[in-house]
């Protein structure tokens, strides 16, 4: 090689390092801070520092807003659970209502079967005495049969001779006296009336 050859190359290298010299000179292109980080790092980590500070606190009320709502919620299910159980208490309280009513009913159900069957047989024993005494009426010769009914009590002298047919109670109300014998037609023609058509207060007896 020349010797020209080796003097360019010198000044090239001298040209190099001056520049390399120069730069490391100029504030801010430093290979390291004093903390011994490299420029870009330090103003990484003074970004992630900003950001940090930057960054909202946490709130309070947002961390206790799931407690409070677990806590709702189970409110909530403890009030349906106590409907639910005051709902079945009224449901076995009417229950047992329904079946005190219904024995109760039948109750008295049989016993108003119990009173028809008496009626039935008191006015059965009642219509064979009032036929068995209309018999006895009826086989009297007719003044022996009017001088009992003269003194007889008017319901009962009533109660005969309207039971009686038309041919055996004729010779029996003849043989009335006059007063027995009207006051006796007047309530037989007025008790087919409404007790309050009837007119009683003017017999005479």
């Amino acid at each position: 090689m020349r010797p020209i050859t080796f003097v360019l190359a010198g000044l090239a290298l001298a040209v190099v390092a001056k520049i390399g010299v120069t730069l490391m000179d100029e504030p801010g292109f430093s290979s390291a801070g004093a903390d011994g980080n490299t420029p870009f790092v330090s103003a990484a980590s003074a970004a992630a520092t900003d950001a940090e500070s930057a960054a909202p606190a946490p709130d309070p009320k947002v961390c206790k807003a799931p407690e409070e709502l677990l806590a709702s919620i189970q409110q909530e299910r403890e009030l349906l659970e106590a409907q639910k159980e005051q709902h079945a208490k009224r449901e076995a309280e009417l229950d047992l209502t329904a079946e005190t009513l219904e024995v109760e009913q039948q109750r008295l159900a049989d016993l108003k079967t119990e009173l028809e069957a008496l009626l039935d047989k008191v006015k059965a024993a009642h219509t064979a005495d009032v036929d068995r005494l209309v018999a006895l009426y009826r086989n009297m010769k007719p003044k022996d049969a009017a001088a009992i009914m003269n003194d007889l009590d008017i319901e009962v002298s009533v109660m005969v001779l309207g039971t009686m047919n038309e041919r055996d109670a004729a010779p029996i109300m003849a043989a009335l006296t006059p007063v027995r014998a009207r006051a006796i037609s007047q309530i037989i023609l007025e008790r087919s009336k409404l007790p309050g058509d009837q007119r009683l207060d003017d017999i005479k007896l």
